[in-house]
């Protein structure tokens, strides 16, 4: 990205580092990627789908260099994508792009993505849960 990004410790969601940075209205951001399904002793034909998560349940993370300014965490902005683990890197520019075109402002300068996925309409809110086509249908194809 065009601005520092740090990777440390780990998330609120699992033992997973995140990465955070400061957008231009010196807000803390940050992503972490993690399980949302996965094999297990109990269940070891679950299958393994990721889940990329940026600005989610803000309030949990504080991470930032001494002395750098901060505004807060963003609680203005989430987003969360579930992919197959053979997706997410794929999807590692688009999210890049994906920040740095909410960063300024315009939805013109999103890139198409590199998979085919769903938004989820929410009741109240906006569009912030998508879902890759093949994840979706893994995951609707092992629910019993």
């Amino acid at each position: 990205m065009n601005m520092p990004v740090i990777v440390t410790g780990t998330s609120y969601s699992s033992n997973s580092p995140i990465a955070s940075w400061m957008d231009r209205r010196e807000r803390l951001n940050y992503v972490n990627v993690y399980a949302y399904t996965a094999p297990d002793e109990f269940v070891p034909f679950r299958p393994f789908i990721l889940r990329l998560a940026i600005n989610k349940s803000a309030g949990k993370v504080a991470t930032f260099r001494k002395g750098q300014v901060c505004r807060g965490l963003n609680l203005m902005w989430d987003f969360e994508l579930t992919v197959l683990p053979k997706e997410i890197l794929d999807f590692l520019p688009w999210i890049v792009n994906l920040v740095e075109a909410h960063d300024k402002g315009s939805s013109l300068l999103l890139q198409s993505p590199p998979h085919s996925f769903e938004l989820e309409v929410p009741e109240v809110g906006f569009f912030n849960n998508a879902w890759t086509q093949k994840a979706r249908l893994l995951a609707n194809s092992t629910i019993s």
